[in-house]
């Protein structure tokens, strides 16, 4: 019975090649992308989980009044072990992200995230180098290790990963220092490096006022968070009293400690952006809603084509068939249909899977031993089958056999409205995606013309060893790189504008305290970006107070202290250190769309800053080439602690990355858009090529009765273009409340236009007309004669 019920499927489906090619080429196209996404979802969910400790891990961060921050002091560390028995062990570590080369003599790497972590951390985080975790036996020993990558590198041919000596900088400087060997850095994991140096304990001699730390605690099984998170608050408060803090400081009484578990790091951190999760959200949805609309497809495409079966029906019932085994027979067809689907998705997945590693700056792949994919498939094939087959299964095997087989049989009105919704849902998924791919275009293209208040286009940044902590330091550099022609301006910072945090710090003025990001500059800063000031001066050699005590405040710090005459006034900063604003720029959008320009202090001298490294040059573009061939040749005598490695990234590629989550999200939506809207157009052409066949004999009565070609496209058309239309009038408010919500979380945004949502309508609705149109032609078309001679 199973052989015979498998011929008739086979044969079947080899009849209606057209309409299967359909429903397999759609649902193929669906898999595809629902595989990719199944697959992205897996691994952005599956960060640490190989820790064995990855529900006991959390991070002590800090909430202060204005921002939270995962940054920590490290004597708090020492004090929640001592004070908390619930907590197991604690780790702390601090990565900095200063670029610095390593050699030897078989080649060099550059080393920009170097983790500097204690004992402790590397055996919660399960980082063991090649040749074993050794805890150094005192607090000045430092053990340093290269990821397993960059050893490989360097030392090709040991392949134990055992100590070698290497170069640190530029060979000609000579300074040496000893490798303890390689280390795995795991991909997959919140903690990355390229190398790490590992200490018995890290941060000592640092008070409660280094808040540059991570701190990680590993708690008991079952520990109440909630109650341990005060408990940590509590001691945080009575430690930073010990330190000297004033009770009564208003920003002392609104700081708090906080846990985030391990867990959220990747996602959705507290201290953080959850750009990446939304983006998950987003594609994770989309690949969903692409299933469905494929799925649907299927179903009404078979529920479309159930006249065909009824005879059969009728016949295998009269003959003794129970319904439950017509139900198994057709489901089991419709599995066939799913089984080649799932097939060509595969394919599909493993050719598209290049350009979707890229865009997601990933290295995901299909075919890997203890890929999820393995079980998650047979479950999606099962999923899909049912969701696609369980209705026109029961509504095929329910026909009455008195009726079908006396050729009086017509679908249910049921059925009708069936149809007829699910090609509605189909084409407001489309639309969805139509207006948001359309305002999603239009807010980048805001973001990329819109005036960021300063100009990276031919400023070169320049990567360098050495700190310059005074002008005087810098000045050599400064005037060798200015006699090259076609330099327009020189200049060094703390950190640059491409998204970068510069650190915050309390200041004062007027008695009212605020925190602030604080910039150390050089001179001729806001002259190399073009940065406009607003009122009184930039820096200038021509005052030496400058490099002493002068400051430069934005328009956002000036508003966040109500200053209304800032030129002259004191602010009083980090260790008490006084300050005479000389000047006020225009704010500028170093971070970006997403988050509002930053109230922010710039000066030459802060004792409390970070050093500055990071060099820029603002060149003459027609000279562009000529002044980097020079650098590269010049730059061993220009720094010579950097030597031979001149590396340099152009600001304007760099500020450019801050968009990079919204052009994924372009890109996925123009994605989805395409695939819904062709998906949805191949639903409607085999279900306009059925209706109008069923047609026929209506039309070539209509044509006798003198009805004009343009009469019957209209008719036919009419129904298409009535469900069209109340798909857009569904869809606008879902599409107007998701683009809306997403608007917002831009500080600088474009107002929702209309426009996008009148095109995502003419659009649908002339794809609609054309398609039916195709189909309806040849009905048209046709010899009234050939369709009622058997009448």
């Amino acid at each position: 019975m199973f052989r015979l019920n498998l011929k008739i499927a086979l044969r079947n489906l080899w009849r209606n090649k057209v309409i299967t090619s359909i429903n397999i080429g759609g649902l193929a196209i669906a898999l595809a992308a629902f595989i990719l996404v199944t697959m992205y979802f897996t691994y952005e969910t599956g960060f640490d989980k190989e820790n064995p400790n990855y529900n006991e891990i959390y991070i002590v961060g800090r909430q202060l009044p204005d921002f939270k921050t995962n940054y920590t002091p490290p004597p708090l560390g020492k004090a929640i072990k001592a004070e908390m028995p619930e907590v197991v062990a604690v780790g702390t570590m601090k990565m900095s992200f200063f670029e610095f080369p390593v050699s030897s003599d078989h080649g060099v790497v550059f080393l920009s995230k170097c983790l500097y972590l204690d004992y402790a951390a590397a055996k919660m985080f399960n980082i063991k180098p090649t040749v074993g975790l050794t805890k150094p036996e005192s607090t000045t020993e430092n053990l340093f290790y290269l990821s397993n990558e960059n050893y490989k590198t360097l030392f090709p041919h040991n392949k134990n990963g055992q100590p070698e000596m290497i170069w640190l900088g530029s060979k000609s400087a000579n300074m040496t220092g000893k490798l303890s060997g390689s280390i795995f850095a795991d991909p997959h994991s919140n903690i990355t490096f390229d190398a790490i140096s590992l200490m018995k304990e890290v941060g000592i001699g640092e008070n409660y006022g280094y808040n540059n730390y991570s701190t990680y605690i590993q708690v008991k099984p079952g520990t109440d968070i909630q109650e341990l998170e005060a408990k940590i608050n509590t001691l945080y408060k009575k430690e930073m009293l010990k330190n000297g803090e004033d009770p009564n400081n208003e920003t002392f009484k609104a700081t708090k400690a906080f846990l985030d578990p391990l867990k959220n790091q990747h996602l959705k951190p507290k201290a953080g952006t959850d750009a990446n999760y939304k983006v998950l959200i987003a594609l994770s949805v989309l690949g969903i809603l692409i299933l469905v609309i494929a799925c649907i497809n299927f179903t009404n495409l078979s529920i479309a084509q159930a006249t065909k079966r009824a005879k059969e029906v009728g016949v295998k019932k009269v003959m003794g068939a129970y319904r439950f085994q017509l139900a198994f027979q057709f489901l089991t067809e419709i599995l066939i249909q799913c089984l080649a689907a799932t097939i060509l998705g595969l394919i599909m997945a493993e050719i598209i899977l290049p350009k979707f590693n890229n865009l997601f700056v990933v290295n995901l792949s299909i075919w890997v031993a203890n890929s999820a994919l393995f079980w998650q498939l047979p479950l999606i094939l099962i999923f899909i089958t049912l969701i696609a087959g369980i209705y026109p299964a029961m509504v095929l095997s329910g026909f009455k056999p008195a009726l079908v087989l006396k050729g009086n049989f017509q679908t249910s009105k049921q059925s009708y409205w069936l149809r007829n919704s699910l090609l509605v849902v189909q084409f407001s998924v489309a639309v969805v995606f139509i207006i948001g791919l359309l305002i999603i275009n239009s807010q980048l293209k805001y973001m990329r013309t819109q005036d960021i208040g300063f100009k990276p286009e031919q400023v070169v940044y320049i990567k360098n060893l050495a700190y310059f902590v005074s002008p005087s330091k810098f000045d050599p550099i400064r005037d060798k790189m200015v006699k090259i022609p076609g330099v327009k301006s020189v200049t060094v910072t703390n950190a640059l504008p491409d998204g970068s945090d510069s650190g915050k710090n309390k200041y004062t003025v007027d008695g009212k305290e605020q925190s602030l990001s604080f910039t150390d500059v050089d001179f001729d800063y806001f002259e190399t970006l073009d940065i406009k000031i607003k009122e009184g001066r930039t820096f200038s050699r021509e005052f030496k107070t400058d490099t002493a005590n002068s400051a430069i405040l934005n328009e956002a710090a000036v508003a966040k202290y109500g200053l209304t005459s800032p030129i002259g006034k004191t602010i009083k900063g980090c260790q008490n250190k006084e300050y005479k604003i000389v000047g006020v720029i225009k704010d500028f959008k170093a971070l970006g769309f997403e988050k509002a320009v930053q109230p922010t202090i710039y000066a030459i001298n802060d004792p409390c800053g970070n050093p500055k490294t990071e060099i820029m040059l603002k060149i003459e573009e027609s000279k562009m080439s000529e002044v980097l061939s020079t650098l590269k040749s010049q730059w061993p005598e220009i720094n010579k602690l950097d030597g031979d490695n001149f590396r340099y990234q152009f600001l304007d590629e760099m500020y450019g990355k801050l968009f990079k989550k919204q052009e994924q999200l372009q890109s996925v939506f123009f994605a989805a858009a395409i695939l819904t809207i062709f998906i949805a157009i191949l639903g409607l052409f085999a279900f306009a090529k059925y209706i109008t066949t069923g047609r026929m004999k209506e039309i070539a009565v209509r044509k006798i009765l003198g009805a004009s070609h343009l009469q019957i496209f209209k008719l036919i058309n009419s129904s298409f273009f009535v469900m069209v239309l109340i798909a857009n009038i569904i869809s606008w408010p879902l599409a107007y409340i998701l683009t809306k919500k997403w608007l917002e979380t831009f500080a600088y945004r474009i107002d929702l236009p209309l426009f996008p949502f009148l095109i995502s309508a003419v659009l649908t609705i002339l794809l609609t007309i054309v398609t039916v149109s195709i189909q309806a032609n040849s009905a048209v078309k046709a010899n009234p004669v050939d369709a009622l001679k058997y009448e």
